[in-house]
Parts: C-alpha cells; sequence; structure tokens
C-alpha cells in the first residue's frame, strides 16, 4: 500500500499546534507507519513539492507568506487549517485593533481553499488523530455542531455565569472536552462560533448578568470571531 504523503507548515504563530502533535507520542507513532511525513520543520529540515494532505498552522501576512501559502496549495491535495491562527487569524488578528496603520495577519481561508480546519488555541490532540485516521479513510471528517455547554453538561461541570463570570461557551464549538472550564477558567472562544449559535437565548443570558454588547464584542474580538477575512 502506498503511503500518503504529509506534511506540516507554519507561518505567524507560536508553533503550539505543532507541538500538540508531537506530544501525540505513542500514538502519533502508531499512525506515522502508515503515512510519510516530508516535511515538518519542528522535527526535520527536508523537503517535498508533491503531498496528499498539508496541515498549515498560522495565519498570514504579507505577499510573501500569501505566495508561499498558494505554493503549498498548489502542490497539496488537501489543505488542512491547523489551529485558530489559521482558522480565524485567532490572537493574531488583534493586530487590526491595536495598529490600523498595519496590514492585519489573516485566515488561511483569506487567501487559498481550506479543505478542512481543526480550531483550537491550541489544537485538541485528538481531534487532530480522528481527522488524519479519517483523511487516511477517505472520510470527509466533520467538527462537532454543538456548543461547548453540552460538553459542560455531560461532564458535570459548574456553570461559570453562576460563578458571574462571562463564558462564550453557549455559542462556541465544542470539541476540546471542556478543558478549560474544567481547569476552572472559562471559554474564550477559541474554537470559534457553532454553526447557527442560539444568539437570542445567549443575549438574554448576557443581559441577566449585565453583560453590555461592547464587553461581549471585545471578548469575541480575541479570537477574531467571527472570522475576519480581509484588514
Amino acid at each position: 500500500m502506498n503511503k500518503r504523503r504529509i506534511g506540516f507548515f507554519d507561518f505567524t504563530g507560536c508553533e503550539g499546534c505543532q507541538l500538540t502533535v508531537l506530544n501525540l507520542e505513542e500514538q502519533l507513532l502508531e499512525l506515522l507507519e502508515l503515512v510519510d511525513v516530508v516535511e515538518f520543520r519542528e522535527v526535520m529540515s527536508g523537503t517535498s513539492d508533491n503531498l496528499d494532505i498539508a496541515f498549515v498552522e498560522g495565519s498570514v501576512r504579507g505577499e510573501e507568506e500569501i505566495e508561499r501559502l498558494q505554493r503549498i496549495r498548489q502542490h497539496a491535495r488537501i489543505l488542512v487549517a491547523l489551529g485558530a491562527c489559521a482558522d480565524t487569524a485567532g490572537i493574531n488578528g488583534l493586530t487590526r485593533y491595536c495598529d490600523g496603520e498595519k496590514e492585519a495577519p489573516q485566515p488561511l481561508q483569506a487567501h487559498v481553499k481550506v479543505d478542512y480546519r481543526i480550531p483550537g488555541c491550541p489544537i485538541d490532540g485528538r481531534e487532530f488523530l480522528e481527522m488524519l485516521q479519517g483523511l487516511l479513510l477517505d472520510r470527509h471528517p466533520e467538527l462537532p455542531v454543538y456548543s461547548l455547554c453540552v460538553e459542560c453538561k455531560l461532564a458535570e461541570l459548574p456553570c461559570t455565569f453562576e460563578d458571574e463570570r462571562l463564558c462564550l461557551g453557549p455559542v462556541v464549538r465544542a470539541g476540546c472536552g471542556a478543558v478549560c472550564i474544567a481547569a476552572g477558567d472559562r471559554c474564550r472562544g477559541c474554537r470559534g462560533l457553532v454553526d447557527n449559535p442560539r444568539a437570542t437565548p445567549y443575549n438574554r443570558v448576557l443581559e441577566e448578568h449585565g453583560v453590555s454588547a461592547e464587553q461581549i464584542l471585545a471578548e469575541f474580538r480575541v479570537f477574531n470571531i467571527p472570522r475576519e477575512e480581509s484588514s
């Protein structure tokens, strides 16, 4: 059986998503028996052109990065946006609010077709494995279509609103296992909005807790959601 050729690429970001992949250790080694990793700057120096799957981390800014991204897209049969920076521009997107004179980083989809995406800051390792397994089996992996609140309820975690702390969980896509809530924090929206978020009930909750429109907008801006494709 011919092994699939995959590569990992990075643009503007902390490379935490690629480190999450490396931290999968034994699980990753089992999958690597089925693929040829032909590019991964974190662990190797080799490069290659034609790929079955390209995992791309980071947001892009400037002609040089855009052209490099387009070359990757040209040589990859499937392109996967890896993490919040690649998906929505993530925290890097805050540049647009800090210095309006500079060109703001943009998500990959502003310049090329993205076939699949793995959201999060950083990504969830389990979700990466599920995505890779699905692609190797020629399936079409799908992200959860429900909000983070579902995972909180299943894990019997207390609602952060009960502690008078603002949480984006009711309108943010599930899939991370509510890891931040379980650690005593709140959801800050790194996985982006769920499809068709129930805005009206959420607005009522925000009103009940005295959260203004300006406050919630500022929260959404941290991870650039909903994603803005241009500056």
